[in-house]
């Protein structure tokens, strides 16, 4: 489908406070969190701005950013730039359940990172308190072949086991949209890597060594619960150029449906499309199997297919996301849209990305961000609603 054929207009406007039928009690505010590296100023920017629509939805008034000096009608609602990362911390803000914040929480920090998608080399390798030997049986038809390593000499023989198999693909598990990732394809290549690498950041947080798939498509499979409306989609991402010429994330396309996951199938999807999303219900299910006081209300899971080392089909989730997103601008459109229209039940959305000068932009898109950002120039950021759907 062309940009063209997209419109915005049957989905109206963001919805604005008095639209709402009643005004609820309680706050929404946007939290920054110090754990993670999501505070950049295009971010918190854009952060606030889903968060000011996500009170729109839900009828309640919004607060801006979170300060624990200050003091908010309850409950409070958060929508925070990263996974909470234990209940202690959930609890201390007054977090509950999935209906008390657009994202998630873990009972521990490696379990929001890629580190908890594959198995560790030994039995006796080196891992962090909480660590589910149990998750890898579970997730085996849902992931691709690969091991985790929180020391480099298990790195090494994790590496040294997938080489025989063919290139091997390294990911630091903290770093998001493959920036870090080296593929290595000989033991020489691989020990200079891992030479490479902050040990402390090894040791604290892992390393993930995975086979490296040739000309891979990323689908994006997740859900969305916003008070009492759900989406759930399943998609594809694009990348674009940097103002160095880098490959970045460039936005996704996304299918929508009103309610869960046999919603989405019911719409009888490709089957390559299918068996992602099958991949990463199964994903999403052993996550909150094994580790238990996980909940989350927004999840996006990017599930990878492409050729093997041996030249065969494989498919496998690559990692999870339980934080607002790249995807995020599209996913609220669509709950906005299912507001205003309760006789529709699918929507196809697109969220983009343009690095550069500004540029004249379709006059249907709905820019949550536009502006300079230090290290990365001019960006702007957008959505657009497909009312042919």
């Amino acid at each position: 489908m062309t940009r063209d054929a997209l419109l915005v207009a049957d989905a109206g406007p963001p919805i604005a406070p008095d639209a709402c039928a009643t005004q609820n009690s309680g706050s929404v505010v946007a939290l920054s969190l110090d754990e993670r590296a999501y505070a950049s100023v295009h971010e918190c920017a854009t952060r606030v701005a889903f968060a000011e629509r996500i009170a729109a939805l839900k009828g309640l008034a919004f607060h801006g950013k979170y300060s624990a000096a200050s003091s908010y009608e309850r409950p409070v609602y958060f929508v925070p730039s990263d996974t909470i990362a234990s209940a202690h911390q959930a609890h201390a803000l007054g977090i509950t359940g999935p209906h008390d914040l657009f994202g998630g929480v873990v009972p521990h920090p490696f379990v929001s990172t890629k580190a908890i998608t594959h198995p560790l080399v030994h039995p006796d390798a080196a891992c962090p308190r909480g660590w589910s030997q149990a998750f890898a049986a579970h997730v085996a038809g849902a992931v691709l072949t690969g091991f985790t390593a929180f020391s480099r000499e298990d790195a090494r023989a994790a590496g040294g086991a997938l080489l025989r198999l063919g290139a091997v693909r390294v990911k630091p598990v903290r770093e998001t949209g493959g920036r870090g990732q080296q593929v290595v394809t000989d033991a020489q290549t691989l020990g200079q890597c891992l030479a490479a690498m902050d040990e402390a950041e090894l040791n604290a947080h892992g390393l993930v060594l995975e086979e490296n798939l040739a000309d891979p498509v990323t689908f994006s499979i997740g859900q969305v619960v916003v008070g009492g409306l759900t989406a759930t989609y399943h998609g594809t991402q694009c990348l674009t150029r940097d103002r160095r010429g880098h490959a970045v994330y460039g936005g996704s396309d996304l299918w929508l449906v009103r309610g869960g996951f046999d919603a989405l199938l019911a719409t009888r999807p490709p089957f390559d499309v299918r068996l992602a999303i099958d991949q990463a219900r199964l994903y999403h299910d052993a996550v909150g199997e094994c580790f238990p006081g996980f909940f989350t209300s927004r999840l996006n899971y990017d599930v990878a297919r492409g050729r093997g080392p041996l030249g065969q089909w494989r498919s496998g989730v690559l990692e999870q996301s339980w934080r607002v997103g790249g995807a995020t601008g599209a996913e609220l459109a669509a709950l906005e849209l299912f507001h205003h229209h309760p006789e529709r039940d699918r929507v196809h959305a697109r969220c983009v990305e343009v690095h550069g000068d500004p540029a004249p932009l379709p006059p249907q898109a709905q820019v949550y961000f536009q502006g300079e950002v230090p290290d990365v120039g001019w960006l702007t950021k957008y959505t657009l609603i497909d009312s042919a759907c």
